[in-house]
């Protein structure tokens, strides 16, 4: 559960980082976001779901 805190505690500073030093930048980023089609988002939601959870598996062994 420890690890469960952590991760979601790096997961909002990389965010929080991002917003502070580009915020123009991640505007734009997310005005983009609505041309990509919900099935691209979709799969590359599952790929990366699929990414984390081979990486935390294996680090787990």
């Amino acid at each position: 559960m420890k690890e469960l805190i952590i991760a979601f505690g790096l997961f909002l500073f990389v965010e929080g980082i991002l917003y502070a030093l580009f915020p123009s930048k991640m505007k734009n980023m997310l005005r983009k976001l609505e041309l990509i089609k919900d099935s691209q988002l979709r799969t590359g939601g599952l790929v990366f779901a699929l990414l984390g959870f081979i990486i935390i598996y294996y680090t787990k062994i």
